[in-house]
């Protein structure tokens, strides 16, 4: 189907979906697949474990003013002659650093929840709902509000995978005519 490689970046609260969806495009359209933690995790190791510990060595990079670096990092991973998802931006320099990099061919898809469904998502991470608005609530996840009017497209995922499997199929598809 896909004529030019496509970047498709996706930002959203925790539960929101990103890996599902990042995971179907990777599965049904044979996308490479990138995701932010597992760059932090092979750049800085064995201080970043666990999500909890991610949380917190992202929110040093961000606050470090080295979000830039991890941009570079994550880009480099990728064969620019294939096409990616990219899982988990958390801030406007992500959709920045990767629309810089791979200009027309990147689109950002903002993932949308309620915090009740998000939560019952999540329920094997987090043992009550205070613990999840807690995580929610981190420093590293205060910029993702701003990631949505920067996006191509947004999705409300509350309803069933198929609808958000559709909803993705009208994005790649739509994306896909316009390189033709």
């Amino acid at each position: 189907m896909q004529t030019e490689a496509l970047f498709v970046g996706f930002a959203g609260r925790i539960g929101a979906g990103k890996t599902t969806a990042a995971q179907y495009l990777r599965s049904k359209y044979g996308f490479q697949y990138a995701r932010y933690s597992q760059t932090l995790r092979s750049w800085l190791g064995p201080q970043a474990t666990t999500s909890d510990r991610i949380q917190e060595v992202g929110w040093q990079v961000m606050a470090g003013g080295k979000q830039p670096e991890l941009n570079a990092r994550l880009i480099a991973e990728l064969d620019r002659s294939k096409s990616a998802t990219i899982d988990g931006l958390r801030h406007p320099i992500d959709h920045h650093s990767l629309s810089g990099a791979f200009g027309p061919s990147f689109h950002t898809i903002f993932l949308e929840a309620a915090p009740e469904i998000r939560f019952d998502r999540k329920r094997s991470r987090f043992a009550t709902f205070a613990d999840f608005r807690a995580a929610d609530c981190q420093p590293v996840e205060a910029q993702i509000g701003n990631l949505m009017p920067l996006a191509a497209a947004t999705i409300a995922n509350e309803a069933s995978l198929e609808s958000l499997y559709k909803s993705l199929d009208t994005c790649i598809v739509a994306w896909d005519k316009e390189k033709r």
